[in-house]
């Protein structure tokens, strides 16, 4: 009797053999044939689950998005439990921005796919759905985290533009500090990407110092 074969497995497959071909050689490897040998099947079978390239590469990028978001959502949860001020609630706001870097194999791949599928946005229109998705969700969150460590009044008198320029420095510090850790772990470790995160909050009003 033939094997039944999960579809959602077998594409989920295909997407990692997409996530290490990009985490090891970059985009431009991930054609359908060169996924199909890394994932161990045959293009054909690649083909029935994604028509082309484009469609294959498109939902790999989604998925990358999905992962990193919902690792940020359950940050956030487990941060809104904590009482501000507090050394909890400043370790809670390093872990919840330590979800965007590269601190392990997992967070490693995924930021590099991330970060890989972003720039080629730039040049590939098919993928720019999924770059403005990843950019609004992440900014919104960003947003919120800034709102959560700055007092209310302050928030209200500096407006929205104190928001716009705050969480856009946030996310530019984020961008240089994973692109940094990924090709010098050596010297920017997890140990430094905490330090500089708990510099640049403290310029928010908040003085994460642990780890």
């Amino acid at each position: 009797m033939p094997k039944i074969v999960d579809a959602a497995v077998r594409r989920q497959e295909v997407v990692e053999a997409v996530f290490r071909i990009i985490a090891a050689d970059g985009l431009e490897r991930a054609s359908l044939r060169e996924v199909a040998d890394e994932a161990g099947l045959a293009v054909g079978s690649v083909r029935h689950y994604f028509a082309s390239s484009d469609e294959l590469l498109a939902h790999s990028f989604g998925v990358v998005v999905d992962r990193i978001t919902a690792r940020l959502d359950g940050a956030r949860e487990d941060l809104m439990q904590l009482a501000p001020g507090t050394a909890g609630h400043r370790d809670g706001v390093l872990t919840l921005l330590g979800q965007f870097l590269p601190f392990d194999e997992e967070r490693a791949v995924d930021a590099c796919v991330w970060m890989a599928f972003k720039n080629a946005a730039r040049i590939r229109p098919f993928l720019a759905a999924e770059a403005d998705r990843s950019h609004r969700a992440v900014a919104a969150l960003v947003g919120w985290l800034i709102m959560e460590l700055r007092a209310p009044g302050e928030i209200e008198d500096d407006g929205h533009q104190f928001l716009v320029t705050e969480a856009e420095r946030l996310l530019a510090t984020l961008d240089g500090l994973t692109m940094h850790a990924l090709l010098q772990p050596e010297w920017m470790t997890a140990e430094m990407c905490r330090d500089v995160l708990a510099s640049h909050l403290q310029s928010l009003g908040e003085s994460p110092t642990g780890h």
